[in-house]
């Protein structure tokens, strides 16, 4: 059974990394991304990007997607999709990795994150609301997405609000 956000997660602000690659978020981001247990999910969404979700909800979205998997699997049905299968597990593996926020609402960006986000120590990021989860973006592809994006803002807003 999908679950829904609890929350709405809109807005943008700058912050910098410090020496140890550490992030402290606005506290009513961290609070919509820490689940009950005190748990969060980083991902990584495209390059340049990372993504901070409610641990139990992103697993849950995870354990119903391999369930559904591991069913067309044992039903015979994923033999001519080895190669897609095989990508995916790669990605699981890679995608994504549970973390604890310290104190004041700080995330330490995991080695392996950083590469990915492509921002050195000391550097700044845009930190964005993206409604379901908060997005840890390099602000030069920040500054790529909104180029692409908010051209279309306008249409999307009516199609997904008709």
């Amino acid at each position: 059974m999908p679950t829904t956000p609890e929350t709405f997660i809109t807005g943008e602000i700058k912050r910098t990394l410090d020496e140890r690659f550490r992030l402290t978020l606005p506290a009513e981001f961290a609070e919509a991304i820490t689940d009950e247990n005190g748990n969060t999910i980083i991902a990584k969404e495209r390059y340049g990007c990372l993504s901070l979700w409610r641990a139990s909800d992103w697993q849950q979205r995870i354990n119903d997607g391999v369930a559904l998997i591991r069913q067309k699997i044992q039903m015979g049905k994923m033999e001519q999709k080895w190669n897609e299968v095989q990508r995916l597990g790669r990605l699981l593996s890679t995608r994504s990795q549970e973390t604890q926020l310290t104190n004041r609402s700080r995330l330490l960006i995991p080695e392996g994150f950083r590469e990915f986000l492509d921002v050195a120590k000391g550097q700044d990021v845009m930190v964005v609301g993206a409604v379901v989860c908060v997005e840890v973006w390099n602000p030069t592809a920040w500054m790529e997405q909104l180029r692409q994006d908010m051209p279309d803002f306008g249409p999307l807003f009516k199609s997904l609000t008709d």
